[in-house]
């Protein structure tokens, strides 16, 4: 992998985008790129395969969605499916869609969102329409593949989105058989958080004389985040923590290990008077969905989580997170950690570590060379 790339900022207009797509960035008010999108979009414009490397909140969502939406509009229409973005979490591929709805929205390039949770369908009604970009998680995508409703033989862009996750999630056998339904003639672009040997390995399997793109370090989060950590017995976390929600003005994240710790602790959070809500894979779709609305439109202050919410969450101004309980591994830190500084703004991670936990919690200092303050 190369080293780290800070490339500077330049204007939308340089990429000679198509006039549809410039108005849709026109209404979001993007002028200018973030280093993920200078380095990006130019390899994949001119067709290269990609492997990036980038902090979360670092926008490269844009960075691939853009020159997708630039071919599509400036190519013949057709009845199939011609991009696919794979993404690991029903919550990311809705982002992921929505990002795609307010950018095309000039243009008559259609989209749909395939994920679990939901009926089948009005997915299928959408598949079998053919439309133009397909975001989906690799689990759904295959349920319909055995349908019979799924056409990928002319998607001439694959996205895989958060690979590294995806590996961690036990979905990369779904994601081969999804890829060996490809055109052999295709462009594809990974992204990814963290760049383990394992996912580049794999990766290698999948990919065409790729150019790689590292924006920042591989294993550390953002610059904009400040560390900090309180010790105190795990007895004492859950009131410490309603103590200092109280203080804070929000929007605050709180991670825990397990869904039942969730449950356990939004509800006592809620019963402290906090406007509270939980997280978690067992809860349906639409309750999620609730969760991530009601938490993105200030109705609820806190919400508690499962590291299923440390992927896909995009929403800037959440001030702090908090480590309940000491992440077990670095990647899982970093990750969690990126849900607050995104979009160059300033975040606080907060880690309650107990007795038993510090040295887990010192092993995490050391792998990312920082000190927590």
């Amino acid at each position: 992998m190369p080293a780290e790339v800070d490339p500077a900022p330049v204007s939308f207009t340089t990429f000679g985008f198509a006039e549809p797509v410039m108005r849709g960035l026109a209404d979001l008010r993007f002028a200018e790129t973030r280093p993920i999108q200078s380095a990006v979009i130019p390899l994949v414009m001119a067709g290269h395969d990609l492997i990036a490397c980038a902090e979360t909140g670092t926008g490269k969502t844009l960075a691939f969605l853009l020159p997708i939406l630039h071919q599509l509009v400036s190519a013949p229409p057709s009845p199939h499916s011609r991009a696919l973005v794979l993404a690991p979490t029903r919550e990311l591929a809705v982002q992921i869609e929505d990002d795609l709805h307010g950018l095309s929205y000039h243009t008559s390039v259609t989209s749909f969102a395939i994920y679990g949770g939901v009926p089948m369908d009005p997915q299928e009604r959408a598949l079998r329409a053919g439309a133009d970009v397909l975001v989906a998680t690799p689990g759904r995508l295959q349920d319909h593949m055995r349908q019979g409703a799924a056409r990928l033989d002319a998607v001439n862009v694959l996205v895989l989105d958060e690979a590294d996750r995806m590996m961690d999630m036990g979905f990369w056998p779904d994601v081969r058989r999804i890829i060996g339904a490809l055109p052999a003639n295709r462009q594809t672009l990974l992204f990814s958080a963290t760049m383990p040997e394992e996912v580049v390995k794999l990766t290698r399997e999948i990919v065409r004389e790729p150019r790689y793109v590292q924006i920042g370090s591989a294993s550390a989060p953002a610059r904009t985040i400040t560390h900090e950590y309180h010790l105190m017995p795990a007895a004492e976390k859950a009131g410490w923590l309603a103590t200092f929600l109280r203080r804070e003005e929000g929007p605050v994240l709180v991670f825990v290990r397990t869904k039942r710790g969730a449950e356990r602790l939004a509800l006592r959070l809620a019963g402290a008077g906090l406007r509270a809500t939980a997280l978690h894979a067992d809860r349906t779709q639409e309750k999620r969905q609730a969760a991530v609305e009601g938490f993105r439109s200030g109705r609820y202050k806190v919400m508690v989580a499962t590291d299923i919410a440390a992927r896909g969450l995009d929403i800037d101004a959440i001030s702090h997170v908090i480590n309940f309980e000491v992440p077990d591994t670095i990647e899982s830190y970093v990750h969690r950690v990126g849900r607050t500084g995104r979009s160059e703004l300033e975040g606080i991670a907060l880690t309650l570590v107990s007795p038993e936990e510090r040295r887990t919690f010192a092993a995490i200092e050391r792998a990312i060379d920082f000190r927590a303050r």
